[in-house]
């Protein structure tokens, strides 16, 4: 009977998300065909539908997922895997596998038992916990993997902007130049094919700059395009520019190494202290230890009687 209502609670749940996740797209599409047929001025593109829908949407933007269905289905997954928890967590409570645990804990002398208890007690409910947050740990992993790539990525740019630059190439044509031969898939290649295919369809150069800045989000992207947009607001050379950015940008990424590598051993401090330190221990005075426990009951024994 729990089984049923536990898989009932689940089956209203998704079907409650569902729900929501297809009066969502509804509203997308409404939005999008009044977009479309707007007389007078642009349309909503995915950057500003993205802003307007909220934080969610923002969040997988920024990881990638810009689709309109990106937030229902995030939220679709949260809830199935939430049910997969629910349901995992009642048939390890019921199989009769955590008071079996909790015996084998409690017959460890010592007082070790009695500390295990309660983590193993609520054992089911932190998996539960654990398989909710796998669709977080996704987007969160990939926002990570495109950071990281976008700023791998913009040194070699930048470098290649400024010596382009510097031999009397404009910037749209050095930008062209660039992507010729940088892979389709890299992030910060996509958001420039981006810049030059809203260039080309008549915005001005600083508002698709901006606009760059805000898909990607990243630091280092933000500091370069506010210099460009600089540049290009007061009629400044762009190449002088340019040359400048990439030296900042070296020397930051130098201060960077350097600090990983004056931050290394503090940290490699907790492994050895965690990892290592307690198997050390226990190798060394864990034969004395039993050995005591061993006299202690016997000990015992003798005395009751």
């Amino acid at each position: 009977m729990r089984i049923l209502l536990l898989l009932s609670a689940w089956a209203v749940l998704v079907a409650v998300m569902a729900a929501v996740a297809r009066s969502y797209l509804a509203r997308v599409q409404v939005r999008r065909r009044l977009a479309e047929t707007r007389s007078a001025g642009p349309g909503l593109d995915d950057l500003s539908d993205a802003l307007e829908r909220g934080a969610l949407s923002r969040w997988l933007y920024l990881a990638g997922f810009r689709r309109p269905a990106a937030p229902a289905g995030f939220l679709l997954a949260v809830a199935a895997a939430a049910g997969l928890g629910l349901v995992s967590a009642y048939f390890v409570h019921r199989s009769g596998i955590l008071a079996m645990a909790i015996r084998s804990a409690m017959s460890i002398p010592g007082g070790i038992g009695a500390m295990a208890q309660p983590v193993l007690q609520i054992a089911p409910w932190l998996l539960l916990a654990l398989l909710a947050a796998v669709p977080m740990a996704i987007v969160r992993a990939a926002r990570r993997r495109r950071v990281a790539q976008v700023e791998r990525d913009l040194p070699i740019t930048l470098e290649l902007l400024a010596t382009l630059a510097e031999s009397g190439i404009g910037f749209d044509a050095a930008t062209g130049r660039i992507l010729d031969a940088q892979p389709s898939d890299r992030a910060l290649a996509t958001e420039l094919r981006t810049l030059q295919a809203e260039l080309l369809a008549g915005r001005s150069r600083v508002e698709c700059l901006r606009r760059v800045a805000r898909r990607l989000d990243v630091i280092s992207v933000t500091i370069f395009i506010s210099a460009i947009v600089q540049a290009e607001q007061i009629g400044s050379g762009v190449a002088a520019v340019l040359r400048q950015q990439a030296d900042d940008l070296r020397q930051r990424r130098r201060e960077r190494a350097l600090e990983f590598s004056m931050a290394l051993p503090v940290k490699q401090m907790f492994p050895l202290v965690i990892c290592f330190l307690p198997g050390i221990l226990i190798y060394a005075i864990g034969p004395l230890f039993a050995e005591f426990l061993k006299y202690t009951d016997t000990f015992g024994v003798l005395g009751r009687h």
